[in-house]
């Protein structure tokens, strides 16, 4: 088994009970990201489509945690039925040891928002102790 959940066709009329489960019943939706950490950056592309970048996000590091927060505004209109979220969206992922925060980079593009953190190799070197007779 994959461990995804997998969401019946069936009951369109139901609330997305799944959805409430993977965010939360209070405070800000959750934001849906991917992760990998290759050739010295650690990328985290999050899922944020509808949004003005440039004014709807919001990139934070702080003690070695990235925090993205975006808002959607909803638009005035009269809607017979809407499934679209609204409101602020957040989401926060603990750097790997030794990300240099304060260089990453960001770009929107297609509604996925990329963040690039540089994360230096470091090599442990094994290293021999003499033991000096006392």
């Amino acid at each position: 088994m994959s461990g995804m959940i997998e969401r019946l066709p069936l009951w369109p009329a139901l609330p997305d009970l799944f959805g409430w489960a993977e965010t939360g019943l209070t405070g800000p939706h959750g934001i849906r990201v991917e992760e990998h950490l290759t050739d010295g950056r650690y990328v985290v592309r999050a899922e944020l489509p509808g949004i003005t970048p440039e004014k709807d996000v919001e990139i934070t590091v702080t003690e070695g945690v990235l925090t993205l927060r975006a808002e959607r505004r909803e638009e005035i209109a009269e809607k017979h039925r809407t499934e679209f979220r609204y409101g602020t969206f957040t989401r926060s992922v603990r750097l790997p040891a030794g990300a240099r925060g304060d260089e990453a980079t960001a770009e929107y593009k297609d509604g996925v928002l990329t963040v690039t953190v540089p994360v230096p190799e470091t090599r442990t070197a094994t290293r021999t102790i003499p033991v000096r007779a006392a």
